[in-house]
């Protein structure tokens, strides 16, 4: 494997969500969060976002589309959602979130459980959570 290769696993959990504006949300994502498109497949109209899959740099995946009524979460508001990932930076990534425009929920912080992290919101209100803590 030569050094520019990054290593995948299989990602088998995949929140989904669906926004106004995909096209914005995807480039918010990748500039507060480093998120990589893995996948976009466009619409009627280069606007609307099918599906999207994008990657973080730690493993695993979002999946988000346009907000579109044939969808199986049409019922969801746009927006709506709660994801949480893990990483080895909180700090350096809470500053590249904030100077992105995130809306800080909770600033960082060291929890009792061993974890460093912080809560922000998108654009459009989804809860993006990043810590140190990678489950049990």
């Amino acid at each position: 494997m030569s050094d520019n290769t990054i290593e995948r696993t299989r990602t088998a959990v995949w929140p989904t969500m669906h926004y106004r504006d995909a096209r914005a949300a995807i480039r918010f994502l990748a500039d507060a969060f480093g998120f990589e498109v893995a996948a976009l497949y466009t619409g009627d109209t280069p606007d609307e976002v099918v599906h999207a899959e994008l990657h973080t740099p730690g493993g695993g995946g979002v999946m988000l589309g346009s907000t579109r009524q044939d969808s199986v979460i049409a019922d969801l508001p746009s927006g709506t959602g709660s994801v949480y990932a893990v990483t080895d930076d909180p700090d350096a990534l809470f500053a590249r979130a904030t100077a992105a425009g995130a809306t800080v929920v909770r600033g960082l912080e060291d929890t009792d459980y061993g974890s460093r992290g912080f809560t922000v919101r998108d654009p459009e209100g989804v809860f993006w959570s990043f810590g140190t803590y990678a489950g049990s």
